[in-house]
C-alpha cells in the first residue's frame, strides 16, 4: 500500500497461511515427463495490525496459482506446476528483506508482493540483485519503479497520483478552506501526505497544522487536541485503517466535526469495523489506487463473487491485482516458452493483458499505464463509491 497501499472461477477451498512457506496443489499429470516447477513467491503482511489486507493479497495469489494449475499450463514443451511461496513480512522492513532473501535463496521464478512500501523499497534491492521481477500489487511509493531496476512493476496508481486526487477533491468537492495534515511516518504514509498538501496548497486551502504519529500509535487526544484549536475543515491522515479507525472515534469523541479524508490505507472493508459508530455518513473520503469502469466491471465483479465463494470473505483491497501479478508471470512465461527470469522479463515488459484488475499494460519505468484512482466515503456502515478519475 500503502507511500506505505486486480482479478477468473476458483478451486477448492484452502486455508490461508499466516506466514512460512506454503505449496499449492499439483497440475495435471504431465504425460511427456515431469512437470516444471514453477515458483511464484508472495510476501506480504500476513501478522500485525495490517493482517488483513495481507491475507487478501495473498488469498488472490494463491486463487490464480490454483487456477494456472487447474488450466496445465504449458511453458515450452512442458507443462508447468506452479507453487506458490508464501511470506510473511509483518509490514516490518527488516522483516520485509529477510523474506526476500529467503525467496532469493530459493530461486523462485518471480514475485508478487510486497503489499507496503516500507517492505517493498529495501526487498526491491534484493530481487534487483538476483534478477528476479517483482510485481507488486500494492505498494505505491513512486521510488519503486524511479531507481532504475528493470524487473520493478507496480500494479495501481502511485502516490503522486493519490495524493494529488485527494487533496484537489477536498478542496473542490469538499469546499474544504482549512486543513490538517498527519501521517505515521512510514514510507508509505510520510510521502502520501506530503504529495496531498502539495496539492490541497495548491488547489487553494490553507494547511493549519502538520503532525505526525506512527503507525502502531493508539491515543491521538494530544495531536488531536491541538488540532482541534485551529477548527480545520478536514483532516488528512497518511497512514492506515488500523490506525485511522481509532483515530476517528477519538475525533468523535472531542466532539471534531471535521471530515477525514485519506488515501487506499483507509478505503478498507475493515475500516468500517475499527472506526465503529465514528465512521458515520460522509464523513470519512478516501481514494484508493486502483478501480474499473465501463467493460471491465464484469470481471472485476466475478472475481469478487469467485472470491467470496472460496473464502466467505469479502476482498479488502488488493486482492485482485495480487491475483493479476500472478498471472501476468505466467503469461509472460508463456510467451517466452521459458520461466527463466532473464528469458521472459522482455515478455513481461512488453504484456498487453485483461486481468480482474482491468487492463495491464506497463511503461517504460513499470508502472501501469493509465492507472486508475477510485474515490469513496462511507455511509449507513458501507462503503460507497463516488468516481473512478484517470
Amino acid at each position: 500500500m500503502y507511500h506505505q497501499l486486480a482479478y477468473i472461477a476458483l478451486a477448492a477451498a484452502l486455508s490461508v497461511a499466516a506466514c512460512s512457506k506454503t505449496e499449492d496443489t499439483a497440475a495435471p499429470a504431465n504425460p511427456g515427463g515431469t512437470a516444471l516447477v514453477v515458483k511464484i513467491g508472495h510476501v506480504g503482511a500476513t501478522s500485525g495490525a495490517v493482517a488483513h489486507l495481507g491475507k487478501d493479497n495473498e488469498n488472490g495469489a494463491r486463487m490464480a496459482i490454483e487456477e494456472l494449475n487447474a488450466a496445465g499450463v504449458k511453458i515450452g514443451e512442458q507443462t508447468a506446476r506452479f507453487e506458490l511461496v508464501a511470506e510473511d513480512d509483518a509490514a516490518d522492513p527488516k522483516q520485509g528483506t529477510a523474506a526476500a532473501q529467503k525467496l532469493a535463496d530459493a530461486q523462485v521464478n518471480g514475485v508478487v508482493g510486497h503489499l507496503t512500501s516500507g517492505t517493498t523499497l529495501p526487498a526491491s534491492q534484493i530481487y534487483n540483485s538476483a534478477g528476479i521481477p517483482q510485481i507488486t500489487p500494492s505498494s505505491t511509493n513512486p521510488k519503486l519503479t524511479r531507481q532504475g531496476y528493470a524487473g520493478a512493476f507496480r500494479l495501481v496508481a502511485d502516490d503522486v497520483q493519490q495524493g494529488s486526487a485527494m487533496g484537489r477533491y477536498t478542496v473542490e468537492s469538499l469546499q474544504a478552506k482549512t486543513v490538517a495534515v498527519i501521517d505515521d511516518r512510514t514510507a508509505y504514509g510520510q510521502g502520501l501526505a506530503d504529495e496531498f498538501e502539495k496539492a490541497a496548497t495548491a488547489a487553494g486551502a490553507q494547511v493549519v497544522a502538520r503532525e505526525f504519529t506512527n503507525d502502531k500509535a493508539t491515543d491521538f487526544n494530544a495531536i488531536l487536541t491541538s488540532i482541534k484549536a485551529k477548527k480545520p475543515d478536514a483532516i488528512f491522515f497518511g497512514g492506515m485503517d488500523a490506525v485511522g479507525g481509532p483515530m476517528l472515534r477519538q475525533m468523535r469523541q472531542l466532539g471534531m466535526p471535521a471530515k477525514l479524508v485519506g488515501g487506499d490505507g483507509l478505503c478498507t472493508g475493515e475500516m468500517i469495523q475499527l472506526a465503529a459508530e465514528a465512521l458515520g455518513d460522509g464523513q470519512v473520503y478516501c481514494v484508493e489506487a486502483g478501480g474499473v469502469d465501463g467493460d471491465e466491471v464484469a470481471l472485476s465483479e466475478k472475481f469478487r463473487a469467485d472470491y467470496k465463494a472460496k473464502y466467505n470473505l469479502e476482498v479488502q483491497a488488493y486482492a485482485p491485482y495480487a491475483y493479476d501479478g500472478v498471472k501476468l508471470l505466467a503469461q509472460a512465461m508463456e510467451t517466452a516458452g521459458s520461466a527463466d527470469p532473464a528469458q521472459y522479463l522482455p515478455a513481461l515488459k512488453a504484456i498487453q493483458y485483461q486481468g480482474a484488475s482491468g487492463k495491464i499494460a506497463f511503461d517504460a519505468q513499470g508502472n501501469r499505464q493509465n492507472a486508475a484512482l477510485t474515490l469513496y466515503t462511507f455511509k449507513a456502515g458501507q462503503r460507497e463509491r463516488l468516481a473512478v478519475i484517470r
